[in-house]
């Protein structure tokens, strides 16, 4: 009884032992370290690459430059003598698995990849286009046991020589709100890679509508963000309304004010509904919180738009209601030149260099009053 006992707990102490020695902290094996590196595209997309990173100098110190690629990289697919791969692909890096990870769906050289991690190996090739393969298995260690049936994604990419590189190492080399480009480096080469989102606006809409739902947005200064975001996006105009109409009246949070109507008028605008839009804009110019720099804009804008009638009646109004105050003077100077009325703006635009609040803005208004004088139209 006494042996079997005995045996029965060496038995429990080694599986135990055995256990906790799978889950010991080692030093790594030669200088192949682990590294991460995370890039956001944007300010929620992000994309995650962990790999291990070997050098060039060889842990015996020789200096192995000049014969990374074609020699301790092959070219084209490698023999296996491992695992159950019959041949295999690079790892694009060292030890286990290099994974790279998407938090959304994305296209990688154009084509679409679905959100999630994946196992990155690449078929290198001389002076050819290299093959970068995302792998749905990343749990297998290096690619001996790589299976050509569970790639998600192949794509092709061009090697670009590249300043030396000590350390295999993967960086993000350019960043665009909707893009990026991943390059790995090592010794004198490059690979790089583009990955977009296909959906940005949708992405940030659907976050933005989320955040709504909670203290975020009981804030009417949200509000106008959110729907001010959908109208340049040009996304989900029905909700960009929806959001305006409770930054001006919604219970407790909305505020009738120059910004709430005149992101309501924006909508409004962008939807086709043009008499609704400069009703509600009406309203944000004649709000006591309109100041006159914000009227002058929005006279500004009725120029661009070709509605120089209306926006010599808006200069008028901002004109009155501010007793000629900067930059008042400048915009009926605009105003009149629009019409024709070149030397009823020449006067506003004297006055106007006399005002003028820094050098910048006087020396724009005396080229302005050199036109007028010309008869030429200044805007």
């Amino acid at each position: 009884m006494f042996t079997k006992i005995t045996s029965l707990f060496l038995l429990v102490f080694l599986t135990v032992t055995s256990l906790t020695a799978q889950q010991l902290k080692t030093p790594p094996s030669g200088n192949n370290q682990k590294s991460v590196v995370t890039q956001y595209i944007g300010s929620i997309v992000h994309v995650t690459i962990v790999y291990n990173s070997p050098d060039v100098t060889a842990p015996n110190g020789d200096d192995r430059r000049g014969k990374i690629w074609g020699q301790l990289v092959p070219y084209g697919l490698s023999p296996n003598n491992f695992g159950t791969a019959k041949e295999m692909p690079w790892r694009a890096g060292s030890n286990e698995n290099t994974i790279i990870k998407f938090s959304h769906d994305v296209t990688v050289q154009g084509k679409p990849l679905a959100a999630g991690a994946y196992g990155l190996h690449m078929i290198p090739r001389e002076n050819e286009s290299w093959t970068i393969i995302f792998s749905k298995n990343t749990s297998s260690w290096g690619s001996y046991f790589y299976d050509e049936s569970e790639d998600a994604l192949r794509v092709e990419a061009t090697p670009e020589a590249a300043p030396y590189h000590e350390w295999l190492t993967y960086e993000f080399t350019d960043r665009q709100p909707a893009a990026a480009t991943v390059a790995l480096f090592w010794e004198e080469l490059s690979v790089p890679f583009t990955i977009e989102v296909p959906d940005a606006n949708d992405i940030y809409l659907t976050a933005m509508k989320e955040d709504l739902r909670g203290s975020a947005g009981f804030t009417w200064q949200n509000l106008v963000q959110a729907a001010s975001f959908a109208v340049q996006s040009g996304s989900d105009l029905e909700q960009a309304l929806a959001w305006a109409e409770s930054a001006v009246s919604a219970p407790f949070i909305g505020q009738p004010n120059f910004t709430t109507l005149s992101t309501k008028a924006q909508v409004l605008m962008q939807m086709g509904k043009e008499q609704e839009a400069m009703a509600a804009m009406q309203q944000a110019i004649e709000h006591p919180t309109a100041t006159s720099l914000q009227i002058h804009s929005y006279g500004r804008q009725l120029l661009v738009m070709g509605k120089k009638e209306e926006a010599l009646k808006v200069f008028e109004y901002n004109y009155d209601k501010f007793d000629g105050a900067w930059p008042t003077a400048v915009g009926m100077a605009r105003g009149l030149s629009a019409v024709g009325e070149y030397a009823k703006a020449l006067k506003h635009a004297e006055k106007a260099v006399e005002q003028a609040p820094d050098q910048l803005n006087k020396d724009a208004m005396v080229q302005a009053v050199e036109k007028l004088k010309k008869k030429q139209d200044i805007n």
